[in-house]
């Protein structure tokens, strides 16, 4: 791996943060497919910066998995050889302790609880926590709920996850979580769940619509449950390495057009979801609506596990509603 990682880093190094003619390249790499409206939205913060800069500024964007997964385009961020990133919040948590919070069960009361937290002075703070690590969150995207999915086993309440294996992301909260329900958490990198799946290294995973249909997971996966458990974002992160070395003036065109592909995103997102759940239907997947409340009353464990741990995020959190 740090072989793989010098070798990244003495080919990246030149070309992250470029000057030709006066014109800065900055390299943004995520893991996301061409079609996730995650990946739609930078396409449309790559634009914005490139409209506002008059050229002087543009983002080069690599999907995929092209330039690594979400852990190894955090550390090249960390090195400034590379400038940005999707990561989600969940793989953020290493970094920015407190992003835990978006982990936690049924803690938002709807979609516009959760914006308002993005938007508000709170979510901009949970974005900066991360500059000691040289990681600057620019913007909050929008990655609904998500809910459990396996190759064959009806999930209409959490007594039908013990003994699975479900794929959780490498997540502190995540994997307390399914253990609380009564699951096997099992860590698989998000490039490799498909064929994890196919050969029986997992049971199944967890994770919002739109990603279920992007990654064809359904062409495995035949029972959706749509239990809604955590709502977690993704995140727009940059080097502050690189971030720092800007002038104000660039530096406001990153910050401005991340602010207009957020609110962007979440148009996207909705028809997305949308589109999402009439194709896997179509395509023969069972869609199940469970009882939400035993999902929610028996992993209340976690949310007294945050009031005791962090009292003053907690109430933050159920204030913003009505703080704006």
């Amino acid at each position: 791996m740090k072989k793989r990682l010098t070798l990244i880093f003495l080919v990246l190094s030149c070309f992250s943060c470029q000057k030709e003619n006066e014109t800065k390249f900055l390299k943004l790499g995520h893991s996301l497919g061409l079609s996730h409206p995650v990946h739609i939205a930078m396409e449309f913060f790559a634009k914005r910066v490139r409209e506002k800069s008059g050229g002087k500024l543009i983002i080069e964007i690599y999907p995929s998995g092209q330039l690594g997964g979400e852990r190894e385009s955090l550390e090249l961020l960390q090195i400034g050889s590379l400038a940005m990133t999707k990561v989600s919040s969940a793989v953020m948590e290493n970094f920015s302790p407190k992003l835990q919070v978006f982990g936690y069960p049924y803690l938002f009361r709807d979609k516009e609880h959760r914006y308002q937290l993005y938007d508000s002075e709170l979510g901009q703070e949970l974005l900066a926590e991360g500059k000691q690590y040289w990681l600057k969150g620019l913007t909050y995207f929008d990655a609904g709920s998500r809910s459990f999915y396996t190759k064959n086993t009806k999930i209409t309440r959490p007594e039908n996850l013990e003994g699975l294996k479900i794929r959780v992301m490498e997540s502190p909260t995540a994997i307390n979580l399914v253990k609380t329900l009564g699951g096997s958490p099992t860590p698989v990198s998000w490039g490799e769940l498909y064929t994890s799946l196919q050969q029986g290294v997992v049971d199944g995973a967890e994770n919002n619509l739109p990603s279920f249909y992007s990654s064809r997971h359904y062409e495995i996966a035949k029972e959706f449950s749509v239990d809604e458990h955590t709502s977690i974002p993704d995140i727009l992160v940059i080097s502050t390495l690189i971030y720092d070395s800007l002038t104000t003036d660039e530096q406001k065109w990153l910050q401005e057009s991340a602010r207009e592909a957020a609110i962007k995103q979440r148009e996207l997102w909705e028809e997305a979801e949308t589109e999402a759940l009439k194709e896997i239907t179509a395509a023969g997947v069972n869609i199940t609506y469970p009882n939400k409340g035993l999902f929610r009353e028996k992993s209340l464990v976690l949310i007294e596990d945050l009031k005791t741990r962090d009292k003053a995020l907690y109430q933050l959190v159920q204030e913003i509603k009505e703080l704006n």
